[in-house]
């Protein structure tokens, strides 16, 4: 039986053969070979990372050297981000073929939600912590483009991917995963992010526009989350548990979860700004914690399934791939949310259940990058896949 390399690379019928009399020009090298098969799932990595920076930023407890540790993330987001940016546009330049093929694939299609998410993630932390190398001005400068893109492309991503699953992709209700939320998640982020943009803007106006956009972002992304989440869920009631390598993707839920929670929380801290009224303000104020603690109660529901159903997939050989990521980037939503409920509230219970959440996201991304990063070096992650 012949086998696929045979099939593509076939061998000559005969031994013998006479040579050319015209030399024949060697081909050249292939061009960037290695950044073929690099999909846009690469961007989890720059989310996950910045999130620490954006996450330890309002940690509730005062750890030394937690400021400068998080400046350090900071900039390692942003290198990361610079690399996986130009990489993409090589992706994109030299292997156009497997680009197209990438947004015709559902299962890597919703990926490029990512891309939105990396630079809004990238662009709070600036705000947040890249200040203190930066400048105040230059921190503000870089987060309102970074905003201003990543909600662009958010948007974009958030119509584009579902249209092409509509009228381009084959699939059916056995297939759902977690991945489906990434193009739907982007809207609640920008969201989160960006309230933290209201002060620097003129007061009237340009403030209470960004206030009420950021909410009608929340809206969007909620909604539509609203409504994948049940499929999501019956899959996995009907159908069993996803496949090993997949079920890391679990955690991709708590995303838009512990995001909204966010979101509404930093949207209540900049509501006076926003000079729509005392009613408004208060009533803001009030919708944060009225929302947030119901949502924050479900997202740990969640993360226990999601957490049980990891183990079980341990115990039978979890392998390691990019979907480990997932336990980074949704978990720091859960920990900003938790983060922006204990200020609300005043409640301890919240500031341990950030402090906890934070731990487990340090610990799980320093498994993940330090796998990513032997993956690298070995060659595998940048392989075609199997």
């Amino acid at each position: 039986m012949a086998t696929v390399a045979e099939i593509r690379h076939p061998q000559p019928a005969a031994q013998h053969h006479q040579p050319s009399p015209h030399p024949v020009a060697s081909p050249g090298p292939r061009r960037l070979p290695a950044l073929r098969h690099l999909g846009p799932n690469w961007y989890a990595c720059v989310m996950g990372t910045a999130v620490i920076a954006t996450a330890g930023a309002s940690f509730p407890y005062d750890v030394p050297g937690l400021r400068t540790a998080c400046t350090a993330v900071w900039a390692l987001s942003a290198l990361a981000l610079a690399v996986v940016l130009t990489a993409r546009a090589g992706h994109w330049l030299h292997h156009r073929d497997q680009a197209r093929a990438h947004l015709l694939d559902p299962a890597v299609a919703p990926f490029y939600g990512c891309l939105a998410m990396a630079l809004l993630a990238v662009g709070a932390a600036t705000l947040l912590v890249g200040e203190d190398v930066l400048g105040a001005g230059a921190a503000v400068a870089v987060d309102a483009v970074l905003f201003t893109a990543g909600t662009a492309i958010g948007l974009v991503a958030a119509v584009a991917v579902p249209y092409l699953m509509v009228v381009r992709h084959e699939v059916e209700p056995s297939q759902a995963t977690p991945v489906w939320l990434l193009p739907l998640v982007a809207p609640m982020v920008s969201a989160a992010v960006g309230p933290l943009l209201i002060p620097h803007l003129p007061a009237g106006q340009a403030r209470a526009t960004l206030l009420l956009g950021c909410y009608a972002l929340f809206g969007i992304s909620l909604l539509a989350t609203l409504t994948l989440l049940p499929l999501i869920l019956g899959r996995l009631i009907v159908a069993g548990p996803l496949p090993l390598a997949l079920t890391p993707t679990l955690f991709l839920v708590l995303g838009p979860l512990g995001q909204s929670v966010t979101a509404v929380n930093q949207l209540a801290d900049q509501a006076a700004l926003g000079d729509l009224g005392s009613p408004y303000t208060g009533g803001l104020t009030a919708f944060a914690v009225v929302y947030g603690v119901p949502v924050i109660g479900f997202a740990l529901l969640w993360l226990a399934l999601a957490l049980a159903l990891v183990v079980r997939a341990a115990r039978a050989g979890m392998p390691f791939a990019m979907t480990w990521w997932a336990f980074t980037f949704p978990v720091g939503t859960c920990v900003t949310g938790a983060e922006g409920l204990a200020r609300h509230t005043g409640l301890v219970a919240f500031e341990w259940l950030a402090a906890g959440l934070f731990t487990f996201l340090v610990v799980a991304w320093a498994a993940a990058a330090a796998h990513t990063l032997r993956g690298l070096a070995t060659g595998r992650l940048l392989a075609a896949p199997r």
